[in-house]
This record gives C-alpha cells, sequence and structure tokens, in this order.
C-alpha cells in the first residue's frame, strides 16, 4: 500500500521560509521522479517542482529561484524549501511521482502566506 506523507506547512509572512517534507512508502522511492503539487481554493492541481531519480530537477516559473526541491534516497523523502514566500503560493502542497498517480495522493499541508 502507497503513502505519502505530507508535513512542513504553516501560517508565514510574505517573505518567510517553510520546508515541506513528504515520506513515501510502499513504493520503490529511488527510481520514481518525484513532485510537488500545489492546489489553491477554486483551482486545479498543479506541478510546481520536480525532481528525477538522477536528480534533475524542474520549477514551474512562478516559483523559480525562489523553491528548491530535493530527495533523500535513504530515507524515502522528497523535500520542498520554500524561500521568499508570497500570498499567492497560498495552497495545500501534495507530493506525488511524476507523473502523478491518481490513487496515492496524500492529505497535503496547508501552507498559508499572509501579506
Amino acid at each position: 500500500q502507497v503513502q505519502l506523507v505530507e508535513s512542513g506547512g504553516g501560517l508565514v509572512q510574505a517573505g518567510g521560509s517553510l520546508r515541506l517534507s513528504c515520506a513515501a512508502s510502499g513504493i520503490i522511492f529511488s527510481i520514481n521522479a518525484m513532485g510537488w503539487y500545489h492546489q489553491a481554493p477554486g483551482k486545479q492541481r498543479e506541478l510546481v517542482a520536480a525532481i528525477t531519480r538522477g536528480g534533475t530537477k524542474n520549477y514551474e516559473d512562478s516559483v523559480k529561484g525562489r523553491f528548491t526541491i530535493s530527495r533523500d534516497n535513504a530515507k524515502n523523502t522528497v523535500y520542498l524549501q520554500m524561500n521568499s514566500l508570497k500570498p499567492e503560493d497560498t495552497a495545500v502542497y501534495y507530493c506525488n511521482v511524476v507523473p502523478a498517480r491518481g490513487m496515492w495522493w496524500g492529505q497535503g499541508t496547508q501552507v498559508t502566506v499572509s501579506s
């Protein structure tokens, strides 16, 4: 049974930082590309950062230079360091493989950025 458990969200002022973590179980973590997705109220869920099994990283334009994705295969964990946060970053953040598997979504972690 696959489980993806996100943590690290919270309320932060604009310009602040958060570090999200996602612990994976039930999959061979090291062979999968992993991604962080976010879903703002009334909007579709979208991929904001991805990292291949080889460590190549890609970012959605709005987060380039502010967010950094990383992974620790020994811990089956993927991270998202979020700096210079903006109110428009407010969303629920989820991790999943890339491309996402619908049945594997976790509960997500809420990130709220106040202005």
